[in-house]
């Protein structure tokens, strides 16, 4: 795939959002900054970028992002460490800094739970041996860990029920799907994703029925789990490496970041066909947010080497790229904040 010119991009693709404003956090593992994007009938801007890392000599990788339910704090998993990794609470509007928790080897997605209030860390240990690691849970008021479970190796995308009351992450050395039970903490099932290598990269909830998705990464697939049966429903292939994953809020859209083919795949859930594959504006595509309205998905990409990240945006409606920003380098974690009406 070819990316396509910034420069025409952010002339003509730009459309109105029907007088709202929509702004999402975006974290730049290779510059250790944050940036709250804004997008409104003018197109998509940077409001502003924030500096998160706090060693001078070392790249920290800001990885993962989530906000709180109430939308009051965002919270932001700095994945390296010496040697451990650490998960930084923030308010959002201001973007003081609140706090920190020090956690375990490469922290990276988490989650918070409705039912519980707590934060539900994954921690990937990219840099450490290939051995299970953890989930870590964190009182996100008093910013300390309250209970860490083993999982399997490399657990990376991880979700909560919407309920809050169940926890699921994806295991991608060990290719499991893991579901914990947010109130005692303890691992109540696995699931083989599929065979072979898969390495599942990330999971996400149906909001309305009981299913999750996984994104196989390893064989270009998306596997839909029945939670009541806990067996695979169905499969949907996916070719260009399904990396990150979001269901429109209604159910009816899967949208998926496509890492390998530098692309934006969106799967109609009745019917299991793919509705589209967009092109996205650089060849490395990450992380997946969609807009509580359902109508517009935010997708993080990367870059390569020197080469400044992005954050397109997709019209779920007309199924096309409406919008490209440019960020820090590696652009990855993406973590919807706010939508308002226009000033």
């Amino acid at each position: 795939m070819h990316a396509l010119p910034l420069a025409f991009l952010a002339l003509v693709l730009a459309l109105p959002a029907e007088a709202q404003v929509y702004r999402v956090y975006v974290a730049a593992e290779a510059d250790d900054t944050v940036s709250l994007i804004r997008f409104d009938q003018n197109g998509a801007s940077v409001e502003k970028t924030l500096s998160v890392g706090t060693i001078p000599t070392e790249v920290e990788g800001p990885h993962g992002l989530t906000v709180s339910p109430d939308g009051r704090f965002w919270y932001l998993s700095l994945a390296h460490g010496q040697p451990y990794g650490k998960v930084v609470k923030y308010a959002t509007g201001t973007d003081h800094r609140l706090g920190e928790v020090e956690l375990d080897l490469f922290p990276a997605s988490m989650h918070i739970s409705r039912a519980t209030g707590l934060l539900y860390v994954v921690n990937f240990n990219l840099h450490g041996n290939m051995e299970p690691s953890t989930v870590s849970i964190v009182d996100p008021v008093a910013m300390t860990e309250v209970g860490r479970t083993i999982t399997g190796v490399m657990p990376h995308g991880s979700r909560l029920s919407p309920d809050g009351l169940r926890h699921y992450s994806a295991t991608m050395m060990t290719g499991e799907l893991i579901e914990i039970d947010a109130v005692s903490f303890e691992v109540r099932r696995r699931l083989r994703t599929g065979d072979g290598d898969v390495k599942p990269s990330w999971v996400t909830p149906h909001p309305i029925e009981p299913l999750v998705y996984v994104a196989n990464n390893g064989n270009d697939e998306v596997v839909e789990i029945d939670l009541d049966t806990w067996t695979i429903a169905r499969r949907f292939s996916l070719p260009g490496a399904p990396y990150n994953l979001e269901v429109t809020p209604e159910g009816r859209l899967l949208v998926a970041s496509l890492k390998k083919s530098g692309e934006t795949g969106i799967v109609d859930l009745a019917t299991g066909g793919i509705q589209a594959r967009i092109c996205n504006s650089r060849s490395v595509t990450h992380g997946v947010a969609v807009s509580p309205d359902g109508r517009y998905a935010f997708v993080s990409v990367e870059g390569i080497g020197a080469e400044p990240g992005s954050v397109d945006v997709i019209d779920l409606n007309e199924l096309r790229l409406v919008a490209v920003v440019e960020t820090g380098r590696q652009a990855g974690g993406i973590a919807f904040w706010t939508m308002s009406k226009a000033d």
